[in-house]
C-alpha cells in the first residue's frame, strides 16, 4: 500500500476535530471511584513455566465492577529488590497467551505485567482467560460497537478501568517499584496505554506503538479496515445514529487522554498503516501534554510498524526512565 494519508510535514502539525465532552474528567473520576469501591484482591500464583531466567505468576485482580481480570507477572529469576515495572496491554483480539511468551521486558531486568483483555483472546496468539460478563444492546460483531448507545455502557469503559486497576494490581506486588512504572502496548494496547497515561498521574513513561482508538471522527471515515470499519458497518444499518455514536466514542478517544498525559512518551507510527492511519496516531501524539515526547516514523510499513526494530528502540529509550 502506498502512502494514502496526509504528507509527513502536515502530519506533524495535524490536530483532531474530536470534541471533548464537558464532563470528560467527571465521567472518568466517577468510573474509577466506583471501581475502587471493590477491593483490588490481587492474587499472584507461581507458575512452573519451565523457565530458568524468568519467574512467572498467574495474576487475578478485580477490574471494572469487581469483575475478575487475569494477567501474567514476569520477574527476572532471583529478584530480591523492587524492580522497575512495565505494564503492557494487548492488541485487538489477542489474549495474555501462555506463561512462556513475552519474555523481553523481564529479560531487561524489569518486572513485566501483561493484562488480559476482557472478552478477547480468540483471534490470534495463545488465547485469553478473562470473560466480559456485561451484556450489551445490538452490536456489530467485534468489540467496537458493544454498548455504543451510551458512554456508561460502552465496552472500552470496562477495558480502560481494568487497565488502571491492572497498574494498581501490579504495583501491589512487593517486587515492583511503583515509582518507576511504565505503560506500553501495540495497536489496541497502545490506545489503552495512552488512556492509562491520562488516568494514572504518576507514571514515569508511556510508550504506545501504532496506537488504535485515536481520533475516531477521522478514523471511521478514512479507513475501511476493521476494527474501525465495525463502526461504519453498524451505522450502515442503524441509520441516523452517527452523532450519538461519535458522542459515546468521544469519552474513549485517546486524543483526550493524551491531552492529560503527564509522563514522557515515545510513540511509533507507520505511514502505510491502513488499520491505524498515521493522522490518527499523530492526532494523539500532537495532543500529548508532556513536553518530553518523541515519535518514531516507519515510512514504508503497514500496521506491523517498527516490529522488533521498535522494540529495540524502546529498550534503549526506557533506560533514561525506568
Amino acid at each position: 500500500m502506498a502512502l494514502f494519508d496526509l504528507p509527513l510535514d502536515e502530519l506533524r502539525t495535524y490536530r483532531s476535530e474530536s470534541t471533548e465532552p464537558e464532563d470528560f474528567d467527571a465521567f472518568w473520576d466517577k468510573t474509577l471511584q466506583q471501581a475502587r469501591e471493590h477491593g483490588l484482591d490481587a492474587r499472584f500464583e507461581p507458575v512452573d513455566a519451565g523457565l530458568t531466567t524468568v519467574e512467572v505468576y498467574d495474576v487475578t485482580f478485580a477490574g471494572f465492577d469487581g469483575h475478575p481480570v487475569k494477567g501474567w507477572l514476569r520477574l527476572p529469576a532471583g529478584a530480591t529488590e523492587p524492580l522497575p515495572l512495565v505494564v503492557e496491554f494487548i492488541g485487538y483480539g489477542g489474549g495474555r497467551g501462555l506463561p512462556h511468551e513475552s519474555l523481553l521486558w523481564a529479560s531487561t531486568g524489569r518486572a513485566h505485567f501483561l493484562m488480559d483483555t476482557r472478552g478477547q483472546g480468540s483471534v490470534w496468539g495463545g488465547g485469553g482467560d478473562t470473560a466480559d460478563p456485561v451484556g450489551a444492546a445490538p452490536a456489530f460483531p467485534g468489540y467496537m460497537t458493544r454498548g455504543i448507545e451510551a458512554p456508561e455502557n460502552y465496552y472500552y469503559r470496562r477495558v480502560f478501568t481494568d487497565a488502571v486497576r491492572a497498574v494498581e494490581a501490579a504495583r501491589s506486588h512487593p517486587l515492583t517499584d511503583a515509582s518507576r512504572t511504565v505503560a506500553t502496548g501495540v495497536s489496541q494496547g497502545g490506545g489503552i496505554a495512552i488512556a492509562v497515561g491520562g488516568l494514572v498521574p504518576d507514571l514515569v513513561a508511556v510508550a504506545p506503538d501504532v496506537p488504535f482508538l485515536c481520533d475516531f471522527p477521522r478514523a471511521v471515515t478514512l479507513t475501511d479496515r476493521r476494527p474501525y470499519r465495525e463502526i461504519g458497518l453498524f451505522l450502515r444499518t442503524h441509520r441516523g445514529r452517527s452523532a450519538d455514536a461519535l458522542r459515546t466514542l468521544s469519552y474513549f478517544d485517546a486524543v483526550h487522554f493524551a491531552a492529560r498525559g503527564r509522563a514522557p512518551a515515545l510513540f511509533s507510527v507507520a505511514l502505510e498503516d491502513e488499520t491505524c492511519p498515521p493522522s490518527t496516531v499523530f492526532a494523539a501524539f500532537n495532543a500529548w501534554s508532556h513536553e518530553d515526547r518523541a515519535i518514531e516514523v516507519y515510512e514504508f510499513n503497514d500496521h506491523e510498524g517498527g516490529g522488533s526494530f521498535h522494540e529495540a528502540a524502546k529498550v534503549r529509550w526506557l533506560r533514561s526512565y525506568a
